[in-house]
């Protein structure tokens, strides 16, 4: 006659690194297991995962098996616990990443809209003056009027005179577009 060895001595021994005794807990009670995660998750594909996550963790989790309580209940708590820190990364990370999308959508819509001047302005200042095209030029790059002067060789008060003029024939150039 065989005798059976407990699930309690089975732990105590896969505890100790008996690789035999562990994988002879597992067979017994992974099916166990599984569907208590079924229920718990509500999915097979979380229910799969969440199992596999146990097993992957439980000769860790071994060394804390007490004999005070059936391996079975033990095996539940710690199901439990793992659902339950999946649920709260779930949760925390669902936090986190909330207005993402959102975020993104209107970071490519602005981009996509900034791109669309830039493209009108480049195609509308090949049509300005030279001497309007560069002042302008220098203080899109972000120059004082007193640092483009300085780079075209003229006073400050051209450069805003020119900035000027360079903004009304913009202007017109929009209204222009406007009408056709």
């Amino acid at each position: 006659m065989r005798m059976i060895t407990s699930d309690e001595d089975l732990a105590e021994a896969a505890a100790a690194g008996d690789g035999a005794a562990f994988a002879s807990l597992l067979d017994r009670h992974y099916d166990r297991l599984f569907a208590f995660c079924f229920r718990l998750t509500g999915t097979r594909s979380e229910a799969e995962d969440l199992t596999q996550d146990i097993c992957a963790a439980l000769p860790a989790k071994l060394g804390s098996y007490q004999k005070r309580a059936k391996v079975t209940t033990w095996l539940y708590r710690v199901a439990v616990n793992a659902a339950h820190d999946r649920r709260r990364k779930r949760a925390t990370y669902a936090k986190a990443t909330n207005g993402w999308g959102d975020w993104e959508i209107q970071r490519t819509a602005t981009n996509n809209d900034m791109s669309e001047k830039l493209d009108w302005l480049t195609v509308a200042m090949s049509q300005l003056s030279q001497d309007l095209r560069d002042t302008l030029a220098l203080v899109l790059d972000d120059m004082t009027h007193a640092q483009a002067g300085e780079v075209l060789g003229v006073s400050e008060g051209t450069i805003s005179w020119r900035m000027s003029e360079a903004k009304k024939a913009l202007r017109a150039l929009k209204e222009q577009e406007g009408k056709t």
